[in-house]
């Protein structure tokens, strides 16, 4: 059917390979976030006041910094594999749908052409 666009077998494995991989990267990237957090605050309780300034409070700081926009680009992640499901259990809703109704309407061609014939 011209324009129609449909899930085959190959198109599901293809998308549940990419959520999967993108999961993989979305747990890296939680795991890297909260590695981070953890460094940051031993950092911060370990080194002595008077030490955590000039270069090594910049580092602290940037450490801080990357720790959040890890945290929220998994977030992000988070959200998108939440679509990317969601995507894929419509598209196989879809496709049962069409494969009900295509085989309906080859019970009714055929119901007709014996109508026909007699």
């Amino acid at each position: 059917m011209a324009g129609q666009t449909s899930t085959t077998p190959r198109d599901k494995t293809s998308l549940d390979r990419t959520l999967q991989k993108s999961e993989e990267v979305a747990a890296d990237v939680q795991r890297a976030s909260d590695n981070l957090a953890v460094v940051s605050t031993v950092l911060e309780q370990e080194l002595p006041d008077e030490i955590q300034v000039g270069e090594v409070a910049q580092a602290i700081e940037h450490t801080n910094q990357l720790e959040e926009k890890l945290a929220k680009s998994a977030e992000k992640l988070a959200e998108v594999n939440a679509a990317l499901s969601e995507e894929i259990e419509k598209r196989l809703e879809a496709t049962a749908e069409r494969d009900a109704s295509q085989a309906l309407a080859e019970k009714l061609k055929a119901k007709i052409r014996t109508n026909d014939s007699d």
